[in-house]
């Protein structure tokens, strides 16, 4: 981030950071700089730095820039997926013998990766529940290079204290990753609040139209930045430009979602608390919920997720997905339209069985921008 950067807000970086109008034609748009290769001037010389579009393209840079300067980081890396963000990351800060302590509720993919994908390579993990700090602190081994937490988590919702558990990290000499994909950086800023990285599926809120898949990591540490940009050129699983476009146009309006994703999710969740048919609304804006006080202390709002379960079990789950008509039926999440979906038999399957697992009843929404009277509506005809 500029220095002329540093006191703008939010929304005014979230338009402008990284994208300064086309030097050539004035465009205030950044080109889609789709290409391969550039020419250079004479043997080794890069001009403005660009020689072959998996190390660095122009759109992409746009980007990278842009995430930097809104999670107040010192390097911004844009991916081609949130699993190949975080894939690049792992791979970059951990080798075979060392440790790694996972939460007890994160996202499906996240989970296989640990488990399937670095054990082979002899990475070891452990789970703990990172909603409390003392027990992260129990299964820190001296081993343990990295802590990975995700607040809110993915589905049941829960809050991570960043503050104490990057207090644990830090004292063990281990990183702390924060995804921040439910909250997006609009809403938590975790390297203010003591995390070394933070990864995002930009194919969420950031891109927020159910229209690109992307990844995305900002370091707070310029030498862990660097780092991480080695491994991405020499791993290769970047964004491509018009994916990296996609993504900022998603990004401008990034605060004006979010604050309406939070709006009409707080009215689901109060609706959801007061039906019969409904056990438990997992929400951190409700005062009810274990988290509500770190999450007002470190979140602006509380995010446009809710999830819920049903009194009457599994297939009264379900059947609430399948009866719901406004809310799709359908994985992923963050984008404008609402979504419903079983996270048990849907994006959570992978922890089946695993510490991770999630309840059988349980339901997730991803509360969208439309009406709030009709997504209501919907949901008290799914719930009948």
């Amino acid at each position: 981030m500029s220095s002329s950067e540093q006191h703008y807000a939010f929304e005014t970086l979230a338009i402008h950071a990284g994208q300064e109008a086309d030097p050539q034609t004035g465009a205030v748009v950044t080109p889609i700089y789709q290409v391969s290769t550039y020419k250079q001037d004479g043997v080794g010389g890069l001009r403005g730095g660009y020689e072959y579009s998996r190390s660095a393209n122009p759109t992409r840079t746009a980007l990278e820039q842009n995430l930097a300067a809104l999670d107040g980081g010192r390097r911004g890396l844009a991916f081609a997926s949130g699993l190949a963000a975080e894939d690049c990351l792992l791979r970059t800060v951990t080798k075979p013998g060392d440790h790694i302590v996972i939460p007890n509720d994160a996202y499906g993919g996240t989970f296989r990766l640990f488990a399937k994908v670095l054990t082979r390579w002899g990475v070891e993990w452990s789970v703990a529940n990172t909603h409390d700090p003392e027990s992260v602190r129990a299964q820190v081994r001296p081993n343990t290079k990295v802590i990975w937490v995700e607040t809110p988590s993915n589905p049941l919702l829960g809050i991570t204290d960043v503050s104490a558990v990057a207090h644990i990290a830090h004292e063990s000499g281990a990183l702390l990753v924060v995804d921040n994909t439910f909250a997006s950086p609009y809403l938590q800023q975790p390297l203010a609040l003591g995390a070394d990285v933070v990864v995002y599926s930009t194919t969420k809120y950031m891109g927020g139209h159910s229209d690109v898949v992307g990844g995305a990591l900002v370091a707070g540490d310029v030498t862990l930045g660097d780092e991480l940009a080695y491994h991405q050129n020499a791993m290769g699983a970047v964004a491509g430009p018009f994916d990296a476009w996609l993504v900022m146009r998603g990004i401008k309006t990034l605060g004006v979602r979010m604050d309406r994703h939070s709006e009409n999710a707080a009215r689901v969740a109060d609706f959801l608390a007061g039906h019969a048919k409904v056990s438990e609304v997992l929400y951190p804006g409700l005062p009810s919920h274990a988290g509500h006080e770190i999450a007002a202390k470190q979140m602006k709002a509380f995010g446009g997720m809710v999830s819920f379960r049903h009194k009457d079990g599994e297939e009264a789950a379900v059947q609430v997905c399948n009866r719901a008509e406004l809310f799709t039926l359908g994985e992923s999440l963050g984008g404008v339209e609402s979504l419903i979906e079983h996270p048990g038999r849907m994006t959570h399957a992978s922890v089946a069985g695993s510490p991770l697992e999630v309840p059988a009843d349980l339901v997730r929404l991803s509360v969208g921008i439309e009406s709030v009277g009709d997504l209501l509506a919907d949901l008290a005809q799914a719930l009948g």
